[in-house]
């Protein structure tokens, strides 16, 4: 069992498990089960049946003047960091506001009274220098006492500030007050790299144009993708030589599983989606672009390179790209 899975087992709060590119050991590949075959004849999950963790989360300013949330004091990060949860588990997280104005932490595709929605509108807000526990809650599957499915909280999903700036948060999200959020089924494949990409605006994770993020994993790693769009624009997210189905998982669940197989998805503000690929599968190792398929936004700098070396660990040159840092995965 890996590091995560002990911890979650045992219902302990692992900092590895939470940071925004971590990278655990694949287990036995389980086959992940569909929402039909989850649902079953009783209710849905009640809160504390799961595992309940505890965490601090801190809401900052970089020194370039971005904000960012982070898991300790002086280390915020864009996006912040990836939080993890399986259905049925329940996560309380203090939020100290270490910033001059007001913050929040607003998550979407869970459970949550009004003290946890992380509005002005309802003051679930936190002053400068203060600090409040959001608690998020997690379900499995289960059938509603008129007989109709209630579906499960698993699925790939985002937090973000909802106060810096407008009663909306827009002035905290364009400035990187965002993150990612993943609930698992139990039994889900779990991946040997996570990547995080936001489209936001003309950026993808707040960085200048042309300065994507490079992501690096080794031939025949389960890399598992989390892509989240903010700002004011419409993108497609595309990457080269990978493909996923268009589903909860990104898998296929069964051989008769019709899910649509695809290479570019179309995101829009607010939304979330994410999915697993087998690094360099049929293709090979190299470099792989991904990027924002609206050609426009390609030209002004929105993508980045998914980098995929050799079972050593080593980058296949790049045809008239010069010299590769094979220890770092950036290139020059």
């Amino acid at each position: 069992m890996t590091e995560v899975g002990r911890g979650m087992a045992e219902g302990r709060f692992s900092r590895r498990a939470f940071t925004a590119s971590a990278a655990f050991a694949a287990v036995a590949p389980l086959v992940a089960s569909s929402q039909a075959e989850a649902v079953i004849d009783k209710p849905a999950d009640k809160p504390g049946k799961g595992n309940v963790r505890r965490m601090t989360l801190y809401a900052e300013r970089l020194p370039d003047g971005r904000l960012g949330y982070g898991l300790e004091p002086g280390k915020p990060t864009i996006p912040g960091p990836l939080l993890e949860m399986v259905e049925g588990d329940t996560l309380e997280i203090e939020m100290v506001n270490n910033l001059d104005v007001p913050a929040s932490l607003h998550v979407h595709g869970v459970d949550y009274d009004t003290a946890s929605d992380g509005t002005r509108l309802n003051n679930s807000v936190v002053e400068p220098g203060g600090r409040r526990t959001y608690t998020w809650r997690t379900h499995a599957p289960g059938r509603r006492p008129g007989g109709s499915i209630e579906p499960g909280s698993a699925g790939y999903w985002h937090y973000h500030d909802h106060v810096v700036g407008t009663d909306h948060g827009t002035g905290g999200i364009r400035q990187g007050l965002y993150g990612p959020l993943v609930v698992r089924r139990k039994g889900d494949i779990r991946p040997d790299k996570q990547f995080t990409v936001v489209f936001n605006d003309m950026s993808i994770n707040n960085q200048p144009a042309h300065q994507a993020p490079e992501f690096v994993a080794k031939l025949g790693e389960r890399v598992e993708w989390i892509v989240i769009t903010h700002g004011e624009f419409y993108h497609t997210f595309h990457i080269h030589g990978h493909r996923w189905a268009d589903n909860r998982t990104g898998l296929l669940e069964h051989p008769q599983d019709q899910s649509r197989i695809i290479d570019t998805k179309i995101t829009g503000p607010a939304e979330s989606f994410g999915f697993q690929v087998i690094a360099g599968e049929r293709v090979g190792p190299g470099a792989w672009m991904y990027h924002c398929h609206v050609q426009s936004h390609s030209d002004m700098g929105m993508a980045g390179i998914f980098t995929v070396t050799d079972a050593d660990g080593n980058v296949p040159d790049r045809p008239g790209d010069g010299h590769t840092d094979h220890s770092t995965g950036s290139h020059h």
